[in-house]
């Protein structure tokens, strides 16, 4: 098994109409040759990706439903062509928007292959406290749009992410059309800290060993971006996960002991360090992706009850994406989301780092509860205890 492969290329769409289709086709055919591209130069593209500027937070609450089959034919193309879509953030400042929440589970229960985000923090405004309950009842109304509770998946609080982020469910875009990459290196990151002799030399020979292995995949990316006449973002290096290939693993063999022990904390600050001074152009998050059901050592993990939500905000601040795949009880009150929100928004401003929250509440399960849903990118953990 090639130890990294490309988790997905994402192409910046600057979208002002959301029934513009023939702007959309034209992305689709140039991640197309993307795949074309990258496999001839034989490297593994898992998924195909295309973000949009945040059309919807433009929209007045009045427009929002006349724009929801607008939303769902462009859903209907990209789903016939394999990719996937994001349509950016649907509520950028704290103005109220009444009926959001509904809105947006009407949305997923309508599409399959649309995300979209909600800001709780910015550079600009720091933490939008207006929205933390909209954000917080917005997860709820999507727990209850599919039956097993997987709508969420494609829905997560965002807190100072930048644009151009190639991941979802928070990707957004600005600007001129462009492309950026996320890697699946998980196992990479693995073999390299399973070699080493001395711990402590972990961030500089990680630095080392990523540099020398991206640098290659950047000059492709920039070949690519010049072939088709569009900015090139950057990769996202942060090393996600896959059931075949786990982050957690890579955390054990560092730390010398299960994830959510003592040295986690040290372990996860060293590949950090690594992520963040590699010296290819970098975008997105640059760190280190802690999503539970994506991954079978840390879902094992919170089987075992090692760790919990205090702990992953504890290495979210060196670390992380924040709070990912979070099982938590489908009878929680909105009230108590808003608050873990709030913790995460006050993390991503204080620090100044892009975090995001996706909280999956699940119907009819309670805390300590196990849980598999159907999704093949999903594995079984536990549901988590927010108070």
């Amino acid at each position: 098994m090639n130890p990294l492969r490309i988790r997905t290329v994402t192409a910046g769409l600057p979208l002002t109409d959301l029934s513009d289709l023939s702007r959309l086709d034209a992305t689709l055919a140039r991640l197309a040759r993307a795949r074309s591209y990258f496999e001839s130069l034989d490297f593994e593209v898992q998924t195909l990706r295309i973000a949009t500027s945040s059309c919807v937070a433009e929209l007045a609450p009045s427009e929002l439903g006349a724009n929801l089959a607008a939303i769902e034919a462009l859903d209907q193309r990209v789903s016939e062509a394999g990719v996937t879509l994001s349509i950016g953030t649907i509520q950028r400042d704290s103005a109220p928007r009444p009926g959001l929440a509904a809105w947006a589970a009407e949305l997923i229960s309508r599409t399959h292959a649309t995300s979209f985000s909600l800001n709780i923090a910015s550079d600009t405004r720091g933490v939008h406290t207006q929205n933390l309950m909209t954000a917080a009842e917005v997860v709820l109304a999507i727990s209850r749009a599919i039956p097993d509770g997987s709508g969420n998946f494609r829905f997560a609080a965002a807190a100072l992410i930048p644009a151009g982020t190639p991941f979802f469910p928070v990707a957004h875009h600005e600007g001129s059309e462009s492309v950026a990459l996320g890697l699946e290196s998980a196992s990479l990151v693995y073999e390299i800290v399973a070699d080493l002799k001395q711990p402590a030399q972990a961030e500089s020979v990680l630095r080392a060993r990523l540099n020398e292995v991206l640098q290659p995949i950047e000059q492709q990316a920039q070949a690519f971006a010049q072939l088709e006449q569009c900015r090139y973002l950057g990769i996202d290096p942060s090393p996600a996960p896959g059931l075949d290939r786990s982050i957690g693993a890579a955390i054990e063999v560092l730390s010398g002991a299960p994830f959510g022990s003592a040295a986690t904390l040290q372990a996860c600050a060293q590949l950090t360090g690594a992520l963040k001074s590699l010296t290819i152009q970098s975008c997105g998050y640059a760190g280190l992706f802690l999503p539970v059901l994506e991954d079978e050592v840390l879902a094992q993990r919170a089987l075992e009850h090692r760790y919990g939500l205090q702990q992953l905000l504890l290495y979210s601040t060196v670390c992380g994406s924040g709070l990912d795949t979070i099982p938590l009880a489908g009878d929680v009150e909105a009230g108590s989301i808003a608050r873990l929100f709030h913790d995460v928004a006050a993390l991503a401003t204080r620090l100044r780092k892009p975090l995001s929250a996706r909280l999956m509440p699940i119907p009819g399960k309670r805390a300590g509860e196990r849980v598999k849903l159907a999704s093949p990118w999903l594995t079984e953990s536990e549901v988590f205890a927010l108070d």
